[in-house]
């Protein structure tokens, strides 16, 4: 075996390198493993068993020659200075035509980077956001890949294979030029940090607000996942409610600490947003309630002085009727977020040349991904029918399914306003709905006040140009 020109090389061979390993030889690709540590390059010969062309080393120089040229490699390595250090110690050894992928989370403008410097060496680099965790990697990921269209071709085979499946359709694609790949996760996993602080929201208002037990908040999310709001994210809260502390009995969800935590992507999401000047508040309030969930001992100091009376007594409401209510409101605040996910994709792929395809990316979030759900389907469905949609929400259907649900999302914020309980995510993307179709916005008075203290000038609706009044 030793012998064999194998089809494919990962380098890092931790939990998600060794399960993608093995997901590629199930497929019948023979695949080659490359790690430092001499264990870890042993386990996975072991564990792929007889019958697969499987083989690990600790050899730089044995696993870039074993491969079958042009090399395809994956680097499954922690993002920022250790991709980098692997690729000068892999550089001398490669040759022109050879591929570099990086399933990391690197951030997009490193990616930029590494694509231009390997280009001087004829080598090809492709940034390739993976969604799935370990059990994805073993059967089945999303798959986001950017780079040079021409040698997509020779990945394409083995990525096609080892992606989710939805409808016989793989959860692959080519997405763009340069960093589209780690573009586009980015934008997935801020998409993800927003849907994931709805789903707290919801959580809250229904315990706290509502007065509904464990048992009943299990089984409203368990029966949510039968409809329309059937995802990945639902199915697992409706597990996470249901399972028991090993050392008090209690649900598990009860005794884990209220702060969270996070490794950056949703705020490097938010963070180019803002380069772009596109809205995407939903996510940005995620991850704001983050940070805001770090200040845990002045949120306890607080919590006895500023006191909220209103939580000593329940949502005065039919149960029934308010979940029916806050189902749509979720539907709604959820759909808003997608939107304003796949608007800063739109803007992005103008401004970064990276000829993105929403429908696609629709496409391969259906399956495999952390975020994938059931109203993908309409979205890819959406930008089939109109690929220049400049928003989600001027589509017909999902505009319409937003307004007839609005009546809901704002009953259940006034009742969140009243109880105390905190609602910003579901806010900002109610707000972003508002202020999308607003046609008139009252930044009128905010280009006056830029003039009358710093002569900035102002723009006027009767004819073009710019503006300067002496105010007083």
């Amino acid at each position: 075996m030793n012998d064999l020109q194998y089809e494919f090389g990962m380098i890092g061979l931790g939990v998600m390198g060794r399960n993608l390993m093995l997901n590629i030889a199930d497929h019948n690709f023979s695949v080659i493993g490359l790690d430092l540590d001499p264990v870890k390059a042993a386990a996975v010969e072991t564990e792929a068993g007889t019958g697969q062309s499987v083989r690990g080393t600790t050899s730089a120089e044995a696993f870039v020659q074993a491969l079958r040229k042009p090399r395809a490699i994956m680097l499954l390595v922690p993002a920022g200075k250790p991709v980098d250090a692997v690729i000068a110690s892999l550089l001398p050894l490669l040759e022109p035509g050879d591929i570099v992928i990086d399933g990391g989370n690197s951030y997009f403008p490193d990616t930029e980077r590494r694509v231009a410097m390997l280009e001087e060496n004829g080598i090809h680099f492709f940034g390739m956001g993976i969604s799935g965790g370990e059990k994805g990697a073993r059967f089945g990921p999303s798959m986001m890949p950017g780079g040079n269209r021409e040698a997509y071709e020779r990945l394409r085979p083995v990525f096609e294979a080892i992606a989710a499946k939805v409808n016989g359709e793989p959860c692959v694609t080519y997405l763009g030029n340069g960093s589209a790949g780690n573009y586009v996760k980015m934008v997935h996993n801020g998409i993800e940090y927003g849907v994931m602080e709805l789903i707290a929201e919801t959580y809250d208002l229904l315990k706290r607000g509502v007065g509904l037990s464990d048992e009943e908040l299990q089984a409203v999310f368990q029966d949510w996942n039968q409809t329309e709001l059937q995802s990945f994210l639902i199915e697992i809260t409706g597990d996470i409610l249901k399972k028991k502390d090993d050392i008090t009995g209690q649900p598990l969800v009860n005794v884990i600490s209220d702060v969270a935590r996070s490794k950056g992507t949703g705020k490097w999401t938010s963070q180019n947003a803002m380069d772009l000047q596109v809205p995407v508040p939903s996510i940005d309030m995620a991850v704001l309630m983050r940070d805001m969930s770090k200040f845990k001992e002045e949120r306890v100091e607080a919590a006895k002085q500023l006191s909220n009376n209103a939580l000593q007594t329940n949502i005065d409401s039919d149960r029934q009727a308010f979940i029916g209510q806050m189902r749509n409101a979720f539907y709604f605040a959820m759909i808003s977020t997608y939107a304003q996910g796949l608007a800063q994709l739109k803007v992005a792929s103008e401004e970064y040349k990276y000829g993105l395809q929403l429908q696609d990316v629709a496409k391969i979030w259906r399956g495999g991904c952390i975020i994938r759900a059931a109203c993908l389907t309409d979205i890819r469905a959406a930008y089939e029918k109109n690929p220049s949609l400049p928003n989600l929400l001027l589509d017909s259907k999902v505009g319409g399914d937003l307004l007839v649900r609005q009546d809901d999302i704002r009953s259940v914020l006034k009742a969140a306003i009243d109880k105390g309980i905190p609602m910003p995510a579901f806010m900002a993307s109610l707000s972003y709905f508002d202020a999308y179709r607003s046609e008139t916005l009252p930044t009128n008075i905010i280009q006056a006040q830029r003039d009358y203290f710093g002569a900035h000038t102002y723009e006027r609706r009767d004819k073009p140009g710019f503006f300067h009044t002496e105010w007083d």
